[in-house]
């Protein structure tokens, strides 16, 4: 249907944006449907004070350090959205046709009548996000005089010459401000009206329009100290304000990495897991700034990485399947490292303090994995004449092949099976986490240098 008249045919009937939301979250609830895909670890906290502020119909401000899916819990907003709804054709307000906010639609829909063009708007349209930076200006929000269309000939006091800025045009949809402290104060109190009266004001015009729009906003708590602040009447106008966190179960950081991170190899189970405790080690040591917080973005970057380094070294020595190692691991902490801020105190001893937390990330992991295998004909293998080599540019054929004998004992078979391995890469990635554990409970040596690790 493209006419206002075709659409009177229907059961369409026009319904407030908050009242939209809450109507449809409620339903979805009732449904037992989950409105929230892909966020993890929030589902007693976050999410429950989120569903009562839009329950509620409330603004709502997101508080916390980065990385903690803020964003993209706001994003997961339009879900609640209905799929399609009409809007006048030819408006920059995306007006209803049933609620026309503007004299100039009002006197089209007299004049058209039923045959007014109509528009339909898919929720994804309906939302609209804004980073703030310090340079963001009021007519970047709210709007400003279009000296154009003054130029046109029309009056400097006619509401036509007005080019609205993104929150009028975000009308019947969600504004989404991230890192709202870095706008100037004065450009907050321009929002003071938009959130209250839900009108705008623009160089004095007297112009009255019934915004429709939902305003969320993301905040990271220092930033009311380290580079601005909410103004204190923009705080009052949000009703709620909801702390974030990071995942508090190691299921659920596992769960964030294999969902964001873009995976060029296979990284098997135990190295995510691994990946999982070093952040959360990071983010639980006293060395560590904690105040700058350990993003998840370090976690989806490290498993990024390790898979990039098995890519790299499938391609550079001929493998045929890239599988990950902890060798590969090692490398990528040495990549990341820049990314944690660490306390003042602390200099000069960042690298000691990431391996020593990887090693107990890396013991943690395989304990649980290995409880009940028996080691001891592979430490009696290890005499002291013989090695073991492998390194980032040791393929897993080199590295399986560079075994000892273990006689009778199934014990190379029996590590495979405690880490699900299936093929070659993945059994050396397993055999690999077992000399690393031996190691770590100094059953056996380790050296590393120069890419290459030899234990014996």
């Amino acid at each position: 249907m493209s006419t206002i008249g075709e659409l009177r045919a229907t059961e369409y009937t026009h319904r407030p944006l908050r009242e939209e939301i809450r109507e449809n979250l409620l339903a979805r609830l009732a449904a037992s449907e989950d409105p929230w895909p892909g966020l993890h670890g929030l589902d007693n906290t976050v999410i429950p004070q989120v569903e009562r502020a839009l329950i509620a119909g409330h603004d709502i401000v997101l508080l916390g350090e980065r990385g903690q899916g803020k964003t993209r819990l706001l994003r997961s907003m339009t879900g609640l959205l209905d799929e399609w709804i009409p809007v006048v054709a030819d408006t920059d307000l995306r007006e209803d046709p049933y609620a026309p906010i503007t004299e100039a639609t009002r006197r089209r829909i007299e004049k058209e009548g039923d045959d007014l063009p109509i528009e339909w708007l898919h929720r994804d349209d309906r939302y609209a996000e804004k980073l703030a930076t310090p340079d963001t200006s009021v007519a970047d929000l709210i709007g400003d005089v279009d000296p154009m269309r003054v130029a046109e000939g029309r009056r400097l006091g006619d509401p036509e010459t007005i080019h609205y800025g993104l929150i009028p045009r975000s009308n019947r949809g969600i504004v989404a401000i991230n890192e709202l402290p870095d706008l100037a104060e004065r450009i907050q109190v321009s929002m003071l009206n938009v959130m209250e009266e839900r009108d705008v004001q623009i160089r004095g015009y007297m112009l009255r329009l019934p915004l429709d729009v939902l305003v969320v906003a993301s905040a990271n708590p220092e930033d009311y100290t380290n580079r601005g602040r909410i103004i204190t009447p923009l705080k009052d106008r949000f009703g709620a304000e909801v702390r974030t966190h990071y995942p508090l179960a190691l299921e659920d950081e596992i769960a964030v990495i294999e969902q964001e991170a873009e995976l060029l190899a296979e990284v098997p189970p135990a190295l995510l897991e691994i990946l999982a405790r070093f952040t959360r080690a990071l983010r639980e040591s006293s060395a560590v700034n904690q105040r700058a917080g350990v993003s998840a973005r370090f976690s989806i970057a490290g498993a990024e990485t390790v898979a990039a380094a098995a890519r790299h070294r499938a391609a550079v020595r001929g493998e045929d399947a890239a599988v990950a190692r902890l060798v590969d691991l090692e490398a990528a902490v040495d990549v990341l490292g820049g990314k944690i801020e660490f306390e003042p105190g602390e200099e000069g001893r960042e690298w000691e303090i990431l391996d020593y937390l990887l090693r107990t990330a890396t013991a943690a992991t395989v304990r649980e994995r290995l409880r009940g295998v028996d080691f001891s004909p592979l430490i009696e293998a290890l005499d002291g004449a013989t090695t073991v080599s492998t390194g980032d540019q040791v393929t897993a054929a080199e590295f399986l092949a560079g075994l000892p004998e273990l006689g009778e004992s199934d014990l190379y078979s029996d590590l495979a099976t405690a880490f699900g391995a299936t093929d070659d890469g993945t059994r050396a990635s397993a055999i690999e986490l077992a000399f690393e554990a031996l190691y770590l409970s100094r059953k056996i040596s380790k050296d590393s240098g120069e890419g290459t690790t030899i234990y014996g």
